[in-house]
């Protein structure tokens, strides 16, 4: 077992039970059923009960990142090395000391409520259900370069050079093993830093050396669960083709063909999957092509994704829900990024740019239909995303936004905005949350109150995480929601759930239905 975020909040309710190894619950969920007649909406209000059991104990787990060798793997790895020994830096600034900053599980707090004096009392959000530390998590994985983590961590030239020296002596141990390399799905610039290749083009040989991989590493540390994510540079598209990708069967058989729309990634997330393996996607390409997600579905086992959402769309998804839920339209969004990274090299080539280009644009679209006062079917504001290559810049994106929108009376109003992103540095808590909150789920079932015996897990597509990606993946035929608030809320209240506490609704109702010292009560 490894060391347990322990949980600081206890629920006083007949509908929570605790117990040495698990904490169950009774939740009534409540909600809505709506119909649309003509211009006419009903609605109606509906609850449906049901259980939720979470296991207590953390199992030890390993997480094995594809693109171990660049710049998010080996900072990643380095911020873990660095928090787990508490080792502290001098930059020209002055004295540091390590943190998980930009993370929610290890940096954000979730409002429980008042005390009887009005204290508003806020916990860490890991202190509502035991989480994995991530101090404890075991590194490992793959990547085109042989360069151990030591020799990565200074080529991404990310962190300050007293801390690289620390860390050198618990990062040069760890070597990348070899990856797989298809020329057509990668920029051909990414050629020159490639030395750590799997041999040959047979694709059914890679994906079974990918899957033993995953087997020695697990085994090689003692390791109860593995989880697989992709954090390597950007593919192009895979084109979806009835017979040979639409299905997990044809996936399978097109895997053992070769055929040339077989991805890298989408053979990471088979292996992982195969395997038992949760599998996260870190990257705009679709990995998750329709045969993936089945076979996920046929094996249970979880997968999320897709980009992860750091910067610029971030702020984006906080900014269009603002301007649109205040009634203001939208016209027109330029975004414009450089970055001197690998990613930004890669990304120079035109196929890679428009998998980055489409997880980028979709962002503002459930907000926008949102909104038919302000926008007729069919309306859209324009959307251009442009990104560039400048090595001068290294890590250090730029991003420059230009949002106009129609306000009252056929008035505008523009604003720009200048954000300069530390890529890997804001990259690196998402992979901790993504990691994180995809064990727990997998230490999380549910039943329903007429099936209270038949417990299940969640849809192995793990939308929850939706709050973490730039373009997130859901179930076919299911919501897709990218506006940032309610992301938020949805995991925060997904987990008081497991604890057995209302969702947060920011009502106050206490608070406004106050009676003053004197003042009557109204006689019905």
């Amino acid at each position: 077992m490894t060391s347990t975020q322990p949980a600081q909040v206890t629920v006083n309710s007949e509908n929570v039970r605790y117990t040495a190894d698990t904490i169950t619950t009774r939740y009534t969920y409540q909600t809505t059923a709506v119909q649309k007649e003509g211009d006419r909406v009903v609605v109606t209000p509906t609850s449906e009960t049901y259980q939720f059991q979470t296991q207590k104990n953390v199992p030890k787990t390993g997480v094995m990142l594809v693109g171990l060798g660049g710049n998010n793997g080996s900072t990643f790895a380095a911020t873990v090395a660095a928090n787990k020994h508490n080792i502290t830096w001098r930059s020209r600034i002055g004295h540091h000391t390590p943190d998980y900053f930009g993370s929610i599980t290890q940096s954000s707090t979730v409002r429980m409520g008042y005390t009887a004096e009005n204290e508003e009392v806020n916990v860490p959000l890991n202190g509502l259900v035991p989480l994995l530390n991530p101090n404890d998590i075991v590194i490992g994985g793959w990547d085109i370069s042989n360069k151990n983590l030591a020799d990565a961590m200074e080529r991404s030239c990310v962190l300050e050079y007293d801390l690289q020296r620390q860390l050198r002596p618990y990062l040069e141990e760890i070597v990348p093993l070899p990856s797989i390399m298809y020329t057509d799905f990668v920029a051909q610039n990414q050629s020159k830093r490639a030395s750590n290749i799997l041999p040959g083009n047979a694709k059914l040989d890679h994906l079974n050396t990918i899957r033993k991989n995953i087997r020695d590493f697990k085994a090689d540390n003692k390791l109860d669960k593995v989880i697989v994510l992709w954090t390597a540079t950007t593919e192009r598209f895979s084109e979806v083709i009835a017979g040979i990708n639409d299905t997990a069967e044809n996936f399978l058989a097109s895997v053992e063909k070769d055929h040339p729309e077989v991805s890298p990634s989408s053979i990471f997330a088979t292996a992982a999957i195969l395997e038992g393996c949760a599998y996260i996607n870190g990257s705009p390409q679709n990995t998750f092509v329709p045969g993936v997600i089945e076979l996920a579905h046929q094996n249970k086992v979880f997968i999320a994704g897709d980009d992860f959402k750091s910067g610029q769309t971030k702020l984006k998804s906080v900014l269009v829900e603002f301007l649109v839920g205040a009634g203001i339209k939208p016209l027109s969004i330029a975004s414009y990024n450089h970055l001197g990274n690998n990613d930004g090299y890669n990304l120079s080539s035109p196929a890679q740019f428009r998998s980055k280009e489409i997880s980028k644009s979709n962002v503002v679209d459930d907000m926008v239909a949102s909104n038919q006062i302000l926008y007729k079917e069919g309306e859209h504001p324009d959307h251009c995303v442009v990104i560039k290559y400048v090595p001068a810049v290294g890590d250090s994106k730029r991003a420059m936004d230009e949002y106009t929108s129609q306000i009252l009376m056929g008035g505008r109003n523009t604003m720009a905005i200048h954000n300069t992103c530390e890529d890997s540095l804001l990259a690196v808590p998402l992979i901790v949350d993504l990691v994180t909150i995809t064990e727990l789920f997998q230490r999380v079932q549910y039943s329903k109150e007429d099936t209270p015996e038949n417990w299940a897990q969640l849809d192995p597509i793990l939308s929850i995480l939706s709050y973490l990606c730039k373009a997130p993946l859901v179930t076919p035929g299911t919501p897709l929601v990218n506006a940032l608030f309610r992301q938020k809320c949805c995991i925060e209240n997904i987990l008081r759930s497991l604890v057995g506490i209302p969702p947060e609704n920011h009502m106050l109702l206490e608070f406004k239905t106050l009676q003053y010292p004197g003042e009557k009560k109204t006689e019905n």
